[in-house]
């Protein structure tokens, strides 16, 4: 399956006839020799390329284009364990939007240190690949996740405008399906680290289990588990914005007006 990372533990070749203790991505064959091949700086310029490739759509996908970028600038035998991390290039795609955003017109360039992001460029990172991401139509008959997204926040907006925690976690609770659609919760949470408070977490977190119990089939136990928190009546409120936002025609705000809508709240706290 493309993208697919595999290794061979025993054995002397791989499905493709090669080497035992080889990786295979597509057709290209790495060699586990040179595990530390990759310095920090060539990990930067890889997390750099890959970057730009995605928000080129040269590709789509985050591991494919980390591999096409270290092919790119290291032009030989790449261990897929050397890469940087998807967090690293997502930080990268994120520091080149915003540059974008603020240079409009100019081409842009690749000096910006990789720590010169906000929180907000992080969030505009995640939230973009949503746009990718189509769902069952009978659950999600408005689209893709983005457009959901739009939805769930301006009706959060619409309900508790002036509640910063709770519109990101109505902003970014689908954040996750664009890395992995499989357990999105726990992909949000993990890029989300150390970005949004443990409220917007907790928000995030639950608003599965929310949906549940306003279907009616959340076990007792669990019931009682979410209404013994303080932000229970928000919870329980993202999930009605949550199914409100699956409407097809409504217009929504765009993704950096979103995020100034949230940046002013918290600009005005300060």
């Amino acid at each position: 399956m493309e993208g697919v990372l595999a290794r061979t533990v025993t054995g002397t070749a791989n499905s493709q006839g090669s080497p035992a203790g080889t990786y295979c991505c597509g057709n290209t064959v790495f060699s586990g020799k040179e595990h530390n091949m990759f310095d920090e700086k060539l990990r930067l310029r890889v997390a750099r390329e890959a970057a730009r490739m995605m928000y080129g759509h040269e590709e789509p996908g985050c591991f494919r284009a980390k591999m096409k970028a270290a092919r790119r600038i290291h032009r030989g035998e790449v261990n897929p364990r050397d890469l940087p991390s998807d967090r690293e290039v997502r930080q990268q795609l994120a520091v080149l939007t915003e540059m974008h955003r603020r240079r409009e017109g100019q081409h842009p360039t690749f000096d910006v240190p990789s720590n010169d992001t906000n929180r907000f460029d992080i969030y505009r990172a995640l939230l973009l690949p949503l746009e990718n991401v189509h769902e069952n139509p009978q659950d999600h008959p408005e689209g893709d996740a983005l457009y959901h997204s739009l939805q769930v926040f301006q009706l959060a907006r619409e309900e508790l405008p002036y509640d910063e925690e709770f519109l990101l976690a109505a902003l970014l609770h689908d954040v996750g399906k664009a890395i992995d659609p499989k357990d999105h919760i726990n992909a949000a949470l993990d890029e989300l680290a150390g970005q949004i408070t443990p409220r917007t977490a907790w928000l995030i977190e639950h608003h599965a289990e929310a949906l549940i119990l306003s279907e009616g089939t959340l076990r007792v136990r669990s019931q009682r588990r979410l209404r013994a928190e303080d932000s229970f009546d928000e919870l329980m409120l993202l999930a009605e914005c949550d199914l409100g936002g699956r409407a097809t025609g409504v217009a929504v705000p765009e993704v950096d007006e979103a995020l100034d809508y949230v940046r002013r709240l918290e600009q005005s706290c300060q």
